[in-house]
């Protein structure tokens, strides 16, 4: 264990994602047995820079484990991004003795790091928190899995209307730049098709799917498709496929931001209590400029920069898959 590092702090940066709070509980439970100082800092970077920083105590961090969002509150920072920001966050460091720092979040979160670290040597090790599960390194993110859970039982209470009224569902879930919501959401819901942004499904491919599964004489069709799919959003896709599928009621819903919020699943709590506490230990190990994340259930470590730069890709053996059960 490093006797170097008598402080550490906690933030949470970027989107919330559920299970972030079991993760500060983590990390904030586990220092304490190393007999650590522990200090929250307040609305990420944002928080940093303005030293919005106080100490945490084990009870601080009580009956938080069921809870959706951050006790820590979260902001995306442009002053973090400038030197001038940087080294404001860095004197708010200096001025509480933070000997290193745990920093929740995803890729952005990730890159403010690598680059603050590489400016003042401050040992920071990053917790993968975010909905899209897009961070290379690591099979699962913090809030994924609730995430999932929160769209498919969306998913579910649509079917019911549609399968009521003889309508064609598209249904928007979150993933700007990842399909793994909607792919996920897709499987779990019994979807007919999913549009993600890592595959160009065309427009005149989803409408021959969609006729296919008219002349079987389904009364109902539902369509998962992430908002950042490069046809546009549901609504858009929707508007363009009505012409030719007059013979469905096409209705759209976007399920939004219902995904970010809400108690964290049993999955999520106990990834995020792995991920919080291992951080800590990594710190204590000497491990910094990295991401703890869990591969094929072991705790792994991957470089910020690898973490960032490389693409998670998507399981093609799922979407075929996907295809064939939708059948």
């Amino acid at each position: 264990m490093s006797s170097d590092i008598k402080r550490i702090a906690v933030l949470t940066s970027g989107g919330d994602a559920p299970g972030m709070n079991a993760a500060v509980r983590a990390v904030v439970r586990t220092a304490s047995s190393l007999d650590l100082h522990v200090y929250g800092i307040r609305r990420g970077y944002e928080g940093m820079i303005e030293g919005d920083i106080h100490r945490m105590e084990k009870r601080d961090v009580g009956n938080i484990i069921h809870r959706g969002g951050t006790i820590l509150k979260t902001a995306r920072s442009e002053r973090f991004k400038t030197a001038e920001g940087r080294k404001a966050a860095y004197e708010s460091l200096l001025a509480h003795d933070i000997d290193a720092v745990v920093v929740i979040g995803g890729n952005g979160t990730f890159t403010g790091a690598l680059k603050f670290e590489k400016e003042f040597d401050i040992p920071m090790v990053g917790v993968p928190g975010t909905i899209d599960n897009d961070l290379f390194g690591t099979d699962y993110t913090i809030g994924f899995d609730t995430s999932v859970n929160t769209a498919v039982e969306a998913m579910d209470r649509i079917r019911d209307t549609a399968d009521s009224h003889n309508r064609l569902f598209f249904v928007e879930v979150m993933g700007r730049n990842s399909g793994f919501i909607a792919l996920n959401t897709a499987i779990g819901s019994g979807a007919e098709s999913v549009l993600i942004p890592e595959v160009d499904t065309s427009i005149d491919h989803l409408v021959d799917l969609l006729h296919k599964s008219a002349k079987r004489n389904k009364l109902f069709s539902l369509v998962v498709v992430a908002e950042g799919h490069k046809a546009g959003g549901a609504a858009a896709i929707a508007e363009k496929v009505r012409p030719q599928l007059e013979m469905f009621d096409i209705k759209v819903t976007i399920i939004g931001h219902l995904q970010r919020g809400g108690a964290p699943s049993s999955s999520d709590r106990v990834l995020a209590s792995r991920l919080g506490h291992s951080a800590v230990l990594a710190l204590m190990d000497g491990k910094k400029n990295l991401m703890v994340g869990i591969k094929n259930h072991n705790i792994s470590f991957t470089p910020f920069a690898k973490a960032i730069k490389n693409e998670k890709l998507i399981n093609e053996g799922l979407l075929r898959m996907a295809e064939t059960l939708a059948i």
